[in-house]
């Protein structure tokens, strides 16, 4: 049996108060891979240890609603548990800010997006030619959309990372990185994310957004919904819109028979 170990990107308050970024990615594995055994852990909870990862074939690191950047200093939990995951060697999956924690452990810079938040979904994603060829990107045509929300993006990529997938809004939106044991993949989108827990995470945020949580609620079965976000019913449901994930649970499972 496979098992990941999700650890949650958001302060305890938030989840208390009943936001969760490690529910989607709960959902969405179990729609994969119903045989999956999944973990879940919070660092900001409290410490995460190597005896939190016996047993595990691969960690992931979640979005997160919180008011701070992966820089600033009240981050340093999640930094702290990716940085003990990392010495694992463990593939780590990371979304959004889990991507972005990644790129400040690894020595790279993140900051507010000088364009703004990307809400709702992230258009016209382009594939590098290293994305193209990259294992993460298998099944996966350039130009594509995903469900997105983000203040902050990666500005400048850790050395010996590799430039996967970005669009006009943020350059960064996939990278990976395999160097001195590390194994990860990241993205600024949130493949794990339907089109529902979107509208869920945006509804109540003003009359700006509420034309886009209403065609966010209905795209998965409502072609004109779907095509005034830039996409199709086809292409938000979770054999393309998390083919990111399928893969990575495929490259998970591959290094546990290997190991």
């Amino acid at each position: 049996m496979t098992t990941l170990l999700i650890l949650e990107g958001n302060a305890t308050a938030l989840v208390e108060a009943g936001k969760s970024d490690a529910l989607p990615f709960a959902k969405c594995f179990m729609s994969i891979d119903p045989s999956l055994s999944l973990r879940v852990a919070n660092p900001y909870a409290r410490d995460i240890t190597l005896n939190d990862l016996t047993g595990v074939d691969g960690v992931v690191f979640t979005g997160s609603g919180v008011a701070w950047s992966t820089a600033e200093p009240e981050a340093e939990p999640l930094r702290a548990a990716m940085r003990i995951v990392f010495e694992t060697g463990l593939p780590v999956w990371g979304s959004c800010n889990g991507m972005q924690l990644a790129a400040v452990v690894l020595g790279g810079i993140v900051g507010a997006s000088p364009k703004g938040s990307e809400i709702g979904v992230a258009h016209d994603i382009q594939l590098t030619d290293a994305g193209a060829a990259h294992p993460m990107m298998a099944g996966k045509a350039s130009g594509f959309v995903s469900p997105c929300v983000h203040r902050d993006e990666v500005q400048d990529l850790p050395e010996g990372a590799v430039l996967l997938a970005g669009n006009d809004h943020s350059p960064v939106q996939a990278f990976a990185y395999a160097k001195d044991s590390v194994d990860f993949w990241g993205v600024q989108y949130h493949p794990e994310c339907d089109s529902r827990d979107m509208a869920d995470w945006l509804r109540g945020r003003g009359a700006e957004t509420d034309a886009l949580v209403a065609d966010l609620e209905i795209a998965e079965t409502d072609s004109d919904a779907a095509a005034r976000l830039g996409t199709s019913p086809k292409g938000l449901a979770t054999p393309e819109r998390a083919r990111e994930l399928i893969n990575w649970v495929q490259h998970v499972k591959t290094r546990a028979d290997c190991a």
